[in-house]
């Protein structure tokens, strides 16, 4: 029922952009610009575009509109210059009445950092879209090895987004290594072993089961007993210990 509500809301935000950026772009508005009110969806769970990030990319352009006859700005071309920014996913240009310039932008989310034994590094979104660093830096989990794009935008990207939505598994889990035959293997932030994770079915089951192990068992032995910890059998969880 949010979902439903939510697309609602959108799709009746979206109607009112395009009449009252038709309305007003089709009169002579001679007022100057003298305020752009920039909306960023998401901002609170991404941060790498920000009003600011925004204000730098139109005034680098040359687009930035304060100053400018409001008549003559030009909403479509405004979009189209924030669009070349993979970060943003839409952005809708409106004006208001007394000079004001509203900009609505949809960001991309993150769920992975990829960077590949080939050189190929990127970011995949929660559609898997692939997104370039531009010297941005998030706390992310980031994937090495043997990875190619389909891999990173179909396997990997289940495993980010699982990982991503359970606050558990984000705050502990900060690497993924893929294996030449596309198993993987998970690096915690806390604890002195390997998870070998197998391939990337049945993702509920072995995290459940890794959790199990965690809650159950490491408290007891301590989280430094084993070097590795395996959940490839989704029967079973094994645990290696550390050489003496």
């Amino acid at each position: 029922m949010k979902t439903l509500f939510k697309l609602l809301l959108l799709f009746g935000v979206m109607v009112y952009l395009v009449f009252a950026f038709t309305a007003f772009s089709g009169n002579e508005d001679m007022t100057a610009c003298r305020k752009v009110n920039f909306v960023i969806a998401d901002s609170a769970h991404a941060g790498f575009i920000t009003t600011d990030e925004a204000e730098r990319i139109l005034r680098k352009s040359g687009a930035y509109p304060i100053g400018q006859t409001m008549s003559r700005i030009n909403g479509l071309e405004i979009e189209k210059l924030l669009l070349k920014n993979s970060f943003i996913e839409s952005a809708q240009c409106y004006k208001s009445p007394n000079g004001v310039l509203n900009i609505l932008i949809e960001q991309r989310l993150p769920v992975m950092r990829i960077l590949a034994d080939n050189g190929e590094n990127y970011y995949i979104d929660s559609h898997g879209h692939t997104m370039q660093p531009q010297g941005y830096v998030a706390d992310l989990v980031v994937a090495t090895g043997k990875i190619d794009k389909r891999f990173a935008q179909t396997r990997l990207l289940a495993l980010g987004t699982y990982i991503k939505n359970n606050p558990f598994w984000e705050d502990q889990i900060e690497q993924v290594f893929v294996e030449p035959n596309h198993h993987v293997q998970l690096v915690p932030r806390v604890g002195g072993h390997i998870i070998h994770f197998g391939t990337t079915d049945s993702l509920e089951t072995k995290f459940r089961n890794l959790y199990t192990f965690y809650q159950k068992v490491l408290p007891d032995v301590g989280w430094n007993k084993y070097a590795e910890i395996s959940v490839e059998n989704t029967s079973q969880v094994v645990g290696k210990k550390h050489h003496k």
